[in-house]
């Protein structure tokens, strides 16, 4: 029995990570949960897996929780929660799915005692790729992504040797503007981005699907994960969503990995690795794979794509910055307080401004804190205008 703790346990990816343990039923032991304010969840979740421990960021939060708890499970509360979790208890894999660059340090811990990382979290390898990769390989630890497309990647590339890749071709679906006008997208509103075609995410990541933003930030994911250059990394549009991701290699065979949009089908790869195990989830669909369509992205309506690609050449602080100053134009977006297009103007803003350090974590957590400022100057000056 495989023991497990899951961060961001009431999230979109933690829920669904809870139905690939319920539907694997001594599979795994659930030893720890957490989660940063939803306490009625978690509290749910904990009188079902009885895990021994939990954690709570929100102080608050953490109040009503402890009431509730049952007798002996042990409460780690406040902004280290997590990391703590991470640090402190004996488990063999951690599924990572907080949300934001609050993930980063967590994410560190895993690797720091070489154990295994199923990461969703992006922002992890955006914001701090270069020293997690590095810990990976010193302590012995393994990152096995969460994310379909580099979950598609991990599975293509088993067995095969990089030198042998021409290149990557990570799939997007276009997200649910994929057909506006860059005069259209001027407009568009807050829940019309929140109507993605395919899949069921967290708010960030789907406007982060409609701006493409989302795309550009896995990008650096995969030239972290897989040590690729620009020059190997593709992103084409794949409406259906059926096809995860593509590895073409030097003779030209391309292999793919196709499956439903169902976020508990990379889950379940990354809980079982190496080995694949039995599940109910729906595999071939004549129906749903009967037509299978790809288009090149357009660069003049999502310029946003770019960025991740300018991220991967310039290194050092890049991924930081634009992540943080994302996160913010995003909620103010949200929020009602810039257009749509306004995501992309701040954010490549921020990106030109940005200093250029990474000596540490310190350095790069840093940088997010002053792209947050500099997006958040721009936000009010915008609302002045």
């Amino acid at each position: 029995m495989k023991s497990l703790l899951l961060i961001g346990s009431t999230g979109s990816i933690g829920t669904q990570t809870l139905d690939v343990v319920r539907q694997s039923p001594g599979a795994f032991r659930v030893l720890g949960l957490g989660a940063r304010s939803s306490w009625r969840m978690l509290l749910d979740q904990v009188r079902e897996f009885l895990p021994p421990f939990v954690g709570m960021v929100n102080e608050a939060a953490a109040d009503e929780l402890e009431r509730e708890l049952p007798a002996g499970t042990t409460l780690f509360r406040g902004p280290d929660a997590m990391e703590r979790l991470a640090r402190e208890l004996d488990y063999h894999t951690c599924v990572h799915g907080v949300v934001g660059a609050a993930g980063v340090r967590p994410s560190l811990a895993v690797l720091e005692r070489g154990l295994t990382l199923a990461l969703a979290n992006k922002e992890s390898l955006v914001v701090a790729g270069d020293l997690l990769m590095a810990i990976a390989r010193e302590r012995g630890g393994e990152i096995i992504p969460v994310d379909s497309e580099h979950s598609a990647i991990h599975q293509c590339l088993r067995g095969e040797r990089l030198d042998r890749v021409r290149r990557i071709l990570l799939t997007a679906s276009g997200g649910p503007f994929r057909k506006k006008s860059a005069a259209e997208l001027e407009s568009v509103t807050p829940a019309e981005a929140l109507r993605h075609p395919n899949w069921e995410m967290g708010p960030r990541i789907t406007v982060g699907s409609a701006t493409l933003m989302n795309k550009a930030l896995e990008v650096i994911e995969v030239h972290h994960l897989f040590g690729l250059e620009r020059e190997r990394i593709q992103v084409v549009i794949h409406p259906q969503s059926i096809v995860h991701s593509m590895v073409e290699f030097v003779d030209g065979s391309v292999i793919a990995q196709l499956g439903p949009p169902d976020m508990r089908l990379p889950i379940h790869y990354a809980l079982f690795a190496p080995d694949r195990a039995s599940a109910p989830w729906r595999g071939f669909d004549i129906d749903l794979f009967r037509c299978l369509e790809f288009e090149s992205p357009d660069l003049a309506r999502f310029p946003a794509l770019e960025l991740g690609f300018r991220c991967v050449e310039e290194g050092s602080d890049s991924g930081s910055v634009l992540n943080a100053a994302d996160e913010v134009t995003v909620q103010a977006f949200l929020d009602g307080r810039i257009a749509f297009p306004d995501i992309h103007r701040i954010n490549r803003a921020v990106l030109d401004k940005r200093s250029g350090h990474d000596a540490s974590l310190d350095d790069l957590l840093g940088a997010d804190q002053r792209a947050r400022e500099l997006a958040r100057e721009d936000i009010a000056a915008l609302a002045r205008a």
